[in-house]
């Protein structure tokens, strides 16, 4: 009852993932009707629901332009999980702070970077500069489109694509 749902606005815009059970529950309320149905039934003592995959709201939801939320894992994400000093992959990442904190450096998507252990330690307490470590790429906050925000479930859930490609 755990699997994602993809919800849509009345407009077809994505809106978020849900569970299965709150997507039934959309359904069964008349708050949503299924527009993709690949996973069979769920069925009962007596009736059976179509095992939704994704669902339309009934009514137009306006809400703000989304963001994307600072998270060491968006980070990471938007860095391609490689150190933005040396480019090395590893499987162990750190969060670096551009300008480092006990200089006033900010808690933002601007002075936040992927670094491997060797580079973080290296750099020290210096900015890029000082140390003679120049970034690979100017850091910034992502744009919050529908394939960044919910690109991670498209790899599992082709029949999302449509949906969510152009917004």
């Amino acid at each position: 009852m755990n699997e994602p749902v993809l919800v849509l606005n009345a407009n077809y815009e994505p809106l978020n993932i849900c569970t299965l059970k709150r997507a039934v529950g959309l359904m069964m309320t008349g708050k949503a009707e299924l527009l993709v149905n690949g996973r069979g039934d769920i069925k009962t003592a007596s009736i059976s629901f179509p095992r939704p995959s994704i669902v339309r709201l009934s009514y137009m939801v306006h809400r703000p332009r989304p963001r994307v939320k600072l998270t060491k894992r968006e980070i990471f994400r938007r860095d391609r999980y490689a150190c933005q000093y040396c480019g090395e992959r590893s499987p162990i990442l750190t969060i670096d702070h551009i300008m480092p904190r006990h200089r006033s450096g900010a808690h933002s998507w601007e002075n936040l970077v992927t670094a491997c252990p060797t580079c973080n330690r290296h750099k020290g307490g210096r900015t890029p500069h000082e140390a003679n470590m120049p970034l690979r790429s100017t850091p910034g906050e992502p744009s919050a489109s529908a394939e960044y925000l919910f690109g991670r479930v498209l790899e599992t859930r082709a029949e999302w694509a449509e949906y969510i490609d152009g917004w």
